[in-house]
């Protein structure tokens, strides 16, 4: 999957963007560019959806329909979810929220975004740690221009992330497309943590502990996009909270 969004829409870690992309033969490209490299490197099964210049969400359909690790792509009311993996939980997530047998797991994330959105009782972090399973999603709240990702902690899916030649974020699976579009620009995507657009980077299994960006050097180095790891020694003034009088996307930047 790829999902590239425009950096006044995203506003991700300063950290990310190393001043190494600009010095070496290899210069971030721009957002279109790194759209073409994935479709041309799946030219018979992709999709792409485009939103002006604030987004772009690219999807691959799978090769077996039912295989462990799907990628799924869904739509509903303006949100649109990337999703890649498996939720072991699904059935009885699906019984929570009041969803049908049938609902998958791209479909679910919507609900339970929308949920959260729409002032729900539970804190953000509290909602995706109940996902059990192998797990990255994107959602793309396009009439709120509000961007949300998570990865789950056992390590059975790999997310990247970097920032693009204009400064967008660019968040794919796909290493090889992130190296190509963001130079030295990208690094890991965090297990256990998710990142909101306005909120920032937080970790979903211990929301009470800073995420700290860590110096990245790869094998030539050279400083990259740096890690982002949780600092167990280092706690957050507050933990958020949602309730009828909070938004939970308002929660507190780390």
């Amino acid at each position: 999957m790829l999902a590239i969004f425009h950096k006044a829409f995203a506003h991700p870690p300063e950290e990310l963007n190393s001043p190494a992309s600009y010095k070496g033969g290899s210069k971030p490209k721009l957002p279109e560019e790194t759209l073409q490299d994935f479709l041309s490197h799946h030219p018979q099964n992709t999709f792409s959806m485009t939103f002006g210049h604030a987004a772009v969400l690219a999807y691959v359909r799978p090769d077996r329909p039912f295989s462990v690790n799907q990628r799924l792509f869904c739509g509903f009311e303006d949100i649109y979810c990337l999703f890649l993996g498996n939720l072991n939980n699904l059935n009885s997530l699906n019984k929570q929220y009041g969803l049908t047998k049938g609902t998958n797991e791209a479909m679910f994330v919507i609900e339970a975004y929308r949920t959260l959105r729409d002032r729900g009782p539970y804190p953000a972090d509290q909602v995706v740690k109940d996902l059990d399973g192998s797990f990255a999603f994107v959602v793309y709240d396009s009439k709120a221009g509000s961007v949300f990702t998570a990865l789950g902690s056992d390590g059975g899916v790999q997310l990247y992330w970097g920032i693009a030649g204009d400064g967008s974020v660019v968040i794919s699976d796909d290493l090889e497309v992130i190296k190509a579009g963001c130079a030295k620009s990208f690094a890991p995507f965090p297990k256990g943590c998710m990142f909101h657009s306005e909120g920032g980077l937080m970790s979903f299994e211990h929301p009470m502990n800073k995420v700290k960006a860590m110096p990245r050097v790869d094998s030539e180095g050279v400083m990259c996009g740096a890690n982002f790891k949780v600092d167990k020694y280092t706690r957050v003034n507050s933990i958020p909270r949602v309730g009828s009088e909070t938004n939970w996307v308002e929660w507190p930047s780390h």
